[in-house]
């Protein structure tokens, strides 16, 4: 069966819709489906996507393409409607280069069924669902009258009135009466009537856009609130005018940024004219200025009304609904999410570690059971179909007799599909994985196509022949390669380990020729722990989720009461969809792990994984990994190592120093006046054996310095709340602790007509002679928007911003013969480090005037990041290789490795 995946969109959640259409296409079974990519660009055109675009980063990384790009003083990324109006043929141009233009009539000759990852307006708010049924073509998830009334929190909140259900009182203000209304006044009422703290939404968005919370009568803080609800910002010439040229651009990035910021296009007061691009809006900005005393922004695709609502004081939940067989609502188990910050928003929502999400809510049976009904009440009550989001609070009451309150608010009719997200998270809990979640909501969403009145004969016989195919697939005998994934240790980059170790599971799964089994591997560096774990605690949110449930069930606890009963509520579904049923962790010896899989994928990061001790283990009991070799790893990990031999072989590396604790506790003025006499500022300041990006700095000034040396060399495991302040570590950003950090030049453009950072991978192959081939890939260009590149953007949908190829030159063969040169030098690190398998590399590249190529090695990772937006794929696309096919070919070189090795023994 053909299923077109809808992703992208016009929405400003079109990234996380990117991110999802991605886990879609990834997930589905290719036993049972064909995946067609339909990418839906801001102006709502279909595009037939060629498939290696689908694993770029972002939607900017590729659409609209550098070729249509106008020339940009500040080369910054923007979307589509940043080009202003574009005629058709403009248009057609722009699409013909990520693949081909989808008129409306075609889409029904191109698949069979339509798979809805997209996101707000445009996605769900039954416009694309009307469409489809136009053209008979079955879609997944509600139809059009529930996706309309699931958009509109407003027409929601009057039902739930008219309905004597508990919701939030609330008030609508229209812009019209914003502009005539005086704010003191506004507040006070509002105050009066709805109390404080006051919730302010944009009644047409999701994922927390365009939400805040006041929690305080500040009438600055009201207005703000209210700008943000409406995507409008006033700025005063004071404001601007004290900023630098530097800081006006970082202000634009933010306010244009479509998921914090209003985005673009914009107009300024009452004028027509519309603002399309960002070098556009600095310059007009500028020239305001020198008269006016003050301007307001107001996004063109802004709300006209702002919804604000009394505040819940309560425990948050997120329950996904599903229908069952017989088309009854079924609530999932609800997860409560635990949160740093006061408000759950659109980062807390999509990245792991900002936020817990704890499954089932930690509350008495009865009481889950209580949320569930009134999930499944929500459910039914707005007519949705398939599967729901709903989201609410568990409110605690004063009076000891009444029972606590649980208000709904928010229900999405399409939720995230990242592969931690509630959607897949939740389905876990029942023994569905992905893949099989996925299989059962297409055959569910057939079926209420079906019933309400579309096509009933070819329905029927497409429900007919998936049931066959998913039965045959059940009973058919295959044997597949099994292969451990190892995720999860004890690093600082633990989190983005699940993120790849998913991933790598995730791809396996879906294939015909692997079996992956999920591994998680904690304790220390004396004792290396490993347990099996259920799809259920895979999909947990977060590294330090999944060890918790490993000491739970260790702990000797047994499965939540609730858990086992809506697992024999969903009987009817796991007992077709599900391969085995759920279980508990279970530990296993290095000896158990052998006699289980045929070979390992290490998906670790940092210390263990990258540090050859692993890889050691593995080879005693013959299990092919992936990745370098004991010894290639144990050099790489140690970035002074590593330097030290790139430098001794003609490489060009930072000029660079180890600092230790003991200097520093014997002296400390003298440590710092040392490292200052050596190094000028700003430097470059870094764990030497941790994984890239994971607590380097970039120091400024002494303050800094002795922050980040205190900070690095603490004894206690908690931060310093003033050493982090000085370094602005963001929230719930991990810094380790460490007996030695690595101190290097911070490099810089030098005078370089050219000076970009770039991100290379590689993948080895045996060749004919049995001698090692080094393919090398177009390397990425790495945009950074902090002083040093995150774990964030290198590795989170939605986050990074990657170019590939690099930009090294505007004319074609100018910038190819860069790129070999800087290959080349790529090749040659490789070939010093004795790297196999494959690995990424970071580096600066210098380009002078006369042509010359510098680069400069920043770091080596043996085993790179492998999570779903990682820019390797970008480059291995550009080869030929899908992800699976990239991951398939590291397995291979293991194994053929292995084999060597054995047969040199012999």
């Amino acid at each position: 069966m053909k299923i077109g995946i809808f992703f992208g969109g016009p929405s400003r959640e079109r990234e996380i819709s990117f991110a999802g259409g991605r886990t879609v296409y990834d997930n589905l079974d290719k036993a049972l489906f064909q995946p067609v990519p339909v990418f839906v660009d801001s102006r709502g055109n279909f595009i037939l996507l060629d498939w290696h675009y689908i694993y770029k980063g972002t939607i900017r990384d590729f659409y609209p393409p550098v070729s249509a790009l106008p020339a940009s003083e500040h080369k910054l990324q923007v979307y589509l409607e940043s080009l202003g109006e574009l005629t058709i043929e403009e248009q057609d141009r722009i699409i013909s280069e990520v693949g081909r233009r989808i008129l409306p009539h075609e889409l029904a000759d191109l698949m069979d069924f339509a798979f809805l990852a997209l996101h707000g307006p445009g996605g769900e708010d039954g416009a694309i669902q009307g469409l489809l049924e136009w053209y008979g073509i079955p879609y997944s998830g509600s139809g059009i009258l529930p996706s309309a009334f699931g958009i509109d929190k407003i027409a929601q909140k009057n039902l739930l009135k008219a309905l004597h259900r508990p919701t939030p009182d609330f008030r609508i203000i229209t812009a019209e009466e914003w502009d005539e209304a005086n704010p003191v006044a506004t507040l006070d009422y509002l105050v009066r009537e709805l109390g404080l703290p006051l919730v302010f939404k944009a009644p047409r968005q999701g994922s927390s856009i365009g939400v805040s919370i006041l929690r305080e009568a500040s009438v600055e803080k009201f207005q703000a609130a209210i700008e943000r609800s409406l995507f409008r910002k006033t700025l005063t010439r004071e404001e601007w005018q004290g900023l630098s040229e530097r800081e006006r651009l970082a202000w634009v990035q933010q306010l244009t940024d479509i998921r914090e910021g209003i985005g673009l296009p914009v107009v300024l007061d009452e004028e027509t004219t519309i603002i399309y691009h960002p070098d556009n809006l600095i310059d007009t900005l500028n020239k305001k200025f020198q008269a006016a005393e003050q301007v307001r922004l107001t996004n063109v695709d802004g709300e006209a009304r702002v919804l604000v609502e009394s505040f819940v004081a309560g425990r948050e939940f997120s329950c996904i609904v599903v229908e069952d067989p017989q088309g009854n609502p079924l609530a999932l188990p609800p997860t409560e999410i635990v949160k740093g910050e006061e408000m759950f928003d659109y980062r807390s929502k999509y990245l792991p570690g900002l936020s817990r999400k704890v499954t089932p809510i930690d509350l008495p049976e009865a009481d889950i059971q209580r949320i569930r009904e009134a999930c499944e009440e929500m459910f039914r009550t707005f007519g949705f179909q398939v599967y729901a989001r709903l989201d609410g609070f568990f409110s605690p009451l004063k009076s000891e007799e009444a029972e606590n309150q649980i208000f709904l608010n928010d229900p999405n009719t399409t939720s995230g599909m990242l592969p931690a997200s509630f959607f897949f998270h939740q389905a876990a809990e029942i023994g569905l994985n992905p893949s099989q979640f996925l299989t059962y909501l297409i055959r569910t969403s057939l079926a209420a196509r079906r019933r309400g009145g579309m096509h009933p004969v070819r329905l029927g016989q497409l429900l007919r022949q998936l049931d066959e195919a998913v039965a045959s697939r059940q009973h058919e005998e295959r044997q597949r390669t099994k292969v451990a994934v190892i995720m999860g240790g004890y690093s600082s980059e633990r989190h983005i380990s699940v993120e790849s170790g998913r991933n790598i599971y995730e791809k396996l799964s879906s294939s015909v020729k692997y079996e992956p089994v999920p591994v998680f591997l904690t304790g220390s560096a004396h004792e290396h722990k490993l347990y099996v774990l259920p799809i259920n605690v895979m999909l947990k949110d977060n590294a330090d989720d999944i060890r918790e449930k490993i000491e739970h069930a260790e702990a000797g606890h047994s499965l939540h009461p609730v858990l086992e009963r809506i697992r024999r509520e969903a009987d009817a579904i796991t007992s077709t969809y599900a391969g085995q049923p759920t279980a508990q962790p279970r530990r296993i010896s290095f000896e158990e792990l052998a006699e289980m899989v045929d070979e390992v994928f290490i998906a670790l990061h940092g210390r263990p994984g990258e540090d050859g001790a692993l890889q050691k283990e593995l080879e005693q009991y013959g299990l092919p990994y992936n990745g370098s070799g004991v010894e290639s790893s144990s050099v790489t990990i140690n970035k002074f190592e590593t330097n030290r031999r790139l430098r001794e072989a003609g490489l060009r590396v930072a000029e660079h120093r180890l600092a230790t604790r003991l200097e520093w506790d014997a002296d400390p003025e003298g440590f710092y006046r040392s490292l200052e006499t050596q190094f000028h500022y700003p430097f470059i300041a870094k764990p030497s054996d941790d994984g890239c990006s994971s607590a380097v700095k970039k120091i400024k000034n002494r303050a800094e310095l002795e922050a980040f040396t205190r900070l690095i060399f603490r004894s206690q495991e908690d931060l310093m709340p003033a050493e982090a302040t000085t370094l602005h570590l963001g929230f719930k950003e991990e810094f380790p602790q460490k007996d030695v950090f690595l101190v290097e030049t911070l490099i810089e453009r030098d005078g370089a007509k050219h000076f970009l950072e770039i991100t290379g991978g590689l993948l080895t192959h045996w060749g004919a002679d049995g001698k090692l081939v080094i393919e090398v890939f177009e390397a990425s260009e790495a945009l950074a928007t902090g002083e040093v590149l995150s774990l964030e953007e290198k590795f989170l949908a939605g986050e990074g911003q990657n170019i590939t190829p690099a930009r090294y030159a505007p004319e074609p063969a100018e910038r190819q013969r860069i790129s070999d040169e800087v290959k080349q030098e790529l090749r040659r690190v490789a070939e010093v480090l004795h790297i196999e398998g494959y690995a990424r590399i970071d580096a600066f590249v210098r380009v002078r005037e006369t042509g010359a190529v510098e680069v400069l090695i920043i770091e080596v990772n043996s085993l790179p990041g492998m999570t779903p937006a990682t820019c390797i794929f970008h480059q291995t696309a550009l080869n030929g290789y899908t992800p699976y096919d990239f991951i398939d070919r590291i397995l291979e070189f293991g194994k053929e490795r292995n084999a060597k090795r054995e047969l040199a023994k012999n």
